[in-house]
């Protein structure tokens, strides 16, 4: 484990109320989307160029040696034991929004951020959670919430292309332990030159992925194709495209649309190849869609 990086993080809770029943005092929050039917349905224009609104985004250790802390993390250790929730507890950190979300396993918790790279400082304010009862004993909900209020520091190791942070109290004390659920190298836009490992020849079949955004667009080389990304908390490094939407143009082929929105649905895992090729992976680890980014 590596500890060279250590920043500042000055927790400063105060009371938020969410509305309705849903008050607050704690830390972070934003739960998980529901699943939603995938649809047709006629968008407002055809064929038209895609373009990514976001750059392309890819998570390194550089970002935490800059102080930059973003994308999606659950919580696995907490205390030194293990984090144990009605649904797997985890942080998403969006800079862009200066927001942090997430859910300590039993309620949805967020959080106004500030950072300063330079100074390695970071701090919380706004602090706000659901209050709902949770039914399970044993669950680490108020632990999290501890320790977070504790955390003054952290550092930062990987294995491979795993990455991991921890968070110490004031005496230097881990008591905290995160997982990155690192699919920022999908961000950007891409080509698809491959559907179940069969080339395809489509010049206009490209599609823009924002993780952050949790959004995907593009073009099935026909029609243009909007959709919805979830990074899938409670699994390592699991992904689902869902709430496709497609214009209604007559197709020369009609077949190649239906299988690009078959695989997309049938997506689960993604593995970057090279700094240019990505392809994505069924729940059997098979390819479904291989992609070429755009420059």
């Amino acid at each position: 484990m590596k500890h060279q990086n250590y920043y500042i993080i000055a927790l400063a809770a105060s009371t938020l109320m969410l509305g309705g029943c849903n008050a607050v005092k704690m830390p972070f929050g934003s739960g998980s989307s529901a699943d939603e039917s995938k649809s047709q349905s006629t968008l407002p224009t055809d064929r038209e160029r895609i373009h990514s609104s976001h750059p392309e985004k890819i998570f390194t250790a550089a970002d935490l040696e800059e102080g930059v802390v973003t994308g999606d993390w659950t919580i696995e250790e907490v205390y030194g034991e293990k984090a144990v929730g009605e649904t797997t507890p985890f942080l998403k950190m969006v800079p862009s929004e200066k927001r942090v979300y997430g859910n300590n396993g039993c309620n949805t918790i967020n959080a106004k951020y500030t950072y300063n790279p330079a100074e390695h400082q970071l701090s919380f304010s706004e602090l706000a959670s659901t209050m709902r009862m949770c039914a399970t004993p044993g669950i680490t909900d108020a632990i999290i919430g501890e320790a977070l209020d504790k955390t003054r520091t952290y550092s930062w190791d990987h294995e491979g292309d795993q990455y991991y942070l921890y968070f110490y109290d004031e005496a230097g004390n881990m008591i905290m332990k995160l997982m990155h659920q690192n699919f920022d190298f999908l961000n950007g836009q891409w080509h698809v030159t491959a559907i179940e490992n069969e080339e395809i020849d489509e010049p206009e079949m490209n599609l823009v992925i924002d993780v952050d955004e949790g959004k995907i667009h593009g073009n099935t080389g026909c029609n243009i194709l909007n959709g919805k990304l979830d990074v899938d908390m409670e699994t390592v490094n699991t992904i689902s495209f869902h709430d496709i939407i497609t214009t209604r143009m007559a197709c020369p082929n009609p077949e190649n649309q239906t299988r690009l929105i078959v695989a997309l649905e049938d997506a689960a895992h993604a593995t970057p190849i090279d700094n240019n090729t990505v392809v994505l992976l069924n729940l059997l680890r098979q390819p479904v869609l291989t992609l070429k980014r755009i420059p």
